[in-house]
Formats: C-alpha cells, structure tokens, sequence
C-alpha cells in the first residue's frame, strides 16, 4: 500500500476547511482535516510545500512510524501548524486502514466501549429568556446536554453568542472583529442565567458553560462557587492556559468541574493539569492533537488521572474530523461528552458522511473506515475566503488577555 499521491484541497462551504487526500497504489484513498481557523492557509502551505512530498512512496499502512517521522523529524516540533498538519496525514492513513481491514475504524481501535456517542448542543441568545427557549429547542431535538451562552446586560455583543442559532461561526470577517468585555458585568450576569435555567430544565438535563479563558484564576474561582448549585458538568476554559498553576488557586476555591485544552496540541500541553488532577475533562481535537494516534495517547494518559475526554467539536472541525472523533469516542473507556455544532447543508453536501443523530447520540459509520468523504468537484466551486477569529478589548480600549 505505497502512497502515490496527497492532494491539499481548501474550500470555503460557507466557512473555510483544509483537507488531505492521501491515494495509494491500490487505489485506496482516505481523507485528513487540517483545519485551523482564522490560519487555515498557513497549514496549508506546511503541508502542500514540506509534508505531501515527504509521503510519496511510503508505505500507508505503517502509521505510528509516519507519524514518528513527520513529529520528530521536523526538528520544530508541536504547535498548532505542525501538529494540524500530521493530524490531517494521520486520519487519512487510519482511513485507509480500516478501508483495506473492511472495517470501521473504532473496530481496529479495539471496538465499542458504548452504544452511542453523547453530544451537547450550543444555546446562545443575547437575553435570558432567548437562551429558555433555545434550550428548549436543543431538548426537544432529543439533546441530554447543552452548553449555555448568553449575552452580558451593557455590552453590545459577546464572544460565543450570534444570531445564527445553529450554525455559529464566530471567523467573520477578513480583519478580526472587535469585541468589548467586562469581567463585572459577567461574573453578576451569569449565575442568574443558570439558576433560571436549572429552576425551567430541572436536574437531569446536563449543563455546560464557555467562560472562553478570559478570566484570572481567582475571578474563575469566584465563578465556580457561585454556579456550584446548578451542578454543571463542566465550566469550561477558565482562564488561558498558558500559566497552569492557576488551575490549582481554582480547585482550592470551587468544586464546579473544569474542562479545558481545546487550543493544545500535545501530550505535553496538558500533563502538568492531568498529573495533578487540576481538569475533569479533557477537550484536545483530533484535528489539532496530531490526530487519531497522539489524541488516543492523550485520552488513555487521561484515564488513569481520572480525567475523561471532551473533544471540541466546533464548526471549524469538517464532517471528516468529526466522524474520526466518533470512532475514537465509542472506542475510549474515559470518555466523557463530544462538542457537537451541526454544519450547515453545504458544509455536509461537500463532505458526504455517514455518521448519524438520534435521541442525543452520534453514531459512527459503519463503513470501513471513517465513513467520510469529500466531493472534490463541489468543493471547487466554494473558493477560500479569508476570515478570522474576534479580539476582546476591555471598556478602556485594553486588548484583553484571553
């Protein structure tokens, strides 16, 4: 199974994707997401100029010793254009491997720890009685968790709350859109967001919330103590994870759990958190944690802490990165939730799949492989657009650390 051809192909199906195709000489292909939002065109030329012409007649089925080779032998190793890029050489190869076993790809990994996949759903409005009625609408699609953001009384837009409901996607615009942030005004909004919430919902219905690093370690602690009656499942990305040891002042403070690692890239990102059990769920992607190979490393690292897994799930990960975090999800005995933002109909005729939705669960295909492809003909006629993520400013103008 000799590699004879690695195609990088950008499209922008109302947002942009980076994918890889990788064909051996049997004629076998499997698909990679390389996507990096707001960056996508910087993975891009990594892989079209300095890993496509490094995997021309290597033998595909040798997975572990590619990935080996492309991580330690570019010298510069990890970061988020490095590790994209061996995410997206990595899923296409366990594609293919499952293509030429016959199998789905969880079924190599050692098959099903679970029927189905759980999955929270995003219910953003601007006012408390808009997020009611949205999460009424993720629970009447059959969701079982949902993740709650709200608009901040006093400011003009918030970071995570649109007015596309169901198809969120914060890059939009070629220059990055300017956002104001208050910490006061947050941190006296939002226990009361989760109190009505809790008092609509009740106990069963699974609560999350973005805080999307933009606090100090003791303005979370704050945070978590005040959310503690509303038992949420995770409060999420506290503060930036730069500085970790804030995650210790956090835990001394609050029993809310805490989820992070959406923006890490390797093992070595959050093993300072996991060692000391300072995190409850780990949220590293398949697309920007090396791919399946280096996430499952992650999340079997993770299970002996007592940490489980909740991958981002965002709209910025295509239909190929999805369905190969489904396959590792029903795979993993520490997993704990799956970020699920629904793609837009363009999105998915683009990238034809065969994952599905039913009661609050994804399901993984069944086909061999991942179960995903991507229609390289549609895709052409959505042409990159450039677009990148907002930036916060505090009210006195201050480019704000999140």
């Amino acid at each position: 199974m000799k590699i004879t051809e690695a195609r990088v192909i950008v499209t922008c199906p109302d947002r942009n994707f980076v994918t890889l195709k990788i064909v051996t000489d049997d004629g076998l292909t499997g698909v990679g997401d390389a996507t990096l939002n707001g960056r996508e065109l910087a993975v891009a030329a990594y892989l079209t100029d300095h890993v496509v012409p490094l995997l021309i007649g290597r033998d595909a089925a040798r997975i572990e010793d590619i990935w080996q080779y492309l991580y330690r032998g570019a010298y510069w190793r990890r970061g988020p254009v490095t590790m994209s890029a061996i995410a997206a050489v990595d899923t296409a190869l366990w594609d293919i491997k499952g293509k030429a076993a016959g199998m789905p790809v969880y079924q190599l990994l050692g098959g099903r720890s679970r029927e189905g996949v759980t999955v929270y759903g995003h219910a953003n409005a601007e006012t408390v009685d808009g997020i009611l009625e949205e999460v009424a609408h993720y629970t009447a699609l059959g969701y079982r968790a949902v993740r709650v953001q709200t608009g901040v009384p006093g400011l003009a837009s918030t970071y995570g709350v649109s007015a596309d409901r169901m198809f969120y996607e914060p890059a939009d615009a070629a220059l990055p859109t300017e956002n104001v942030w208050s910490t006061p005004r947050y941190l006296d909004h939002v226990p009361g967001v989760f109190q009505r919430v809790r008092e609509e919902f009740g106990p069963p219905l699974r609560l999350l919330h973005d805080v999307h690093h933009r606090l100090t370690p003791i303005e979370a602690a704050r945070l978590g103590q005040s959310l503690e009656p509303y038992h949420l499942t995770w409060m999420e990305d506290p503060v930036p994870a730069e500085l970790q040891e804030g995650f210790r002042l956090i835990r001394r403070h609050t029993t809310t759990p805490i989820a992070v690692g959406e923006v890490f890239n390797t093992i070595w990102d959050c093993k300072r958190l996991i060692d000391e059990q300072l995190i409850d769920y780990i949220r590293a992607t398949v697309v920007h944690a090396g791919g399946i190979t280096h996430l499952r490393r992650i999340f079997d690292y993770a299970a002996i802490h007592h940490v489980r897994s909740g991958s981002h799930g965002a709209t910025d990960r295509s239909p190929v990165c999805m369905a190969a975090a489904l396959h590792l999800d029903v795979s993993i005995p520490n997993f704990g939730l799956q970020e699920y933002m629904r793609h837009t109909e363009a999105t998915d005729a683009v990238f034809p799949h065969t994952y599905r939705f039913a009661d609050g669960y994804l399901h993984p295909s069944e086909e061999p492989g991942l179960g995903v492809d991507i229609d390289e003909e549609l895709a052409a006629r959505h042409p990159y657009r450039p677009a990148q993520l907002p930036i916060n400013r505090l009210e006195d103008g201050t480019v704000h650390n999140w």
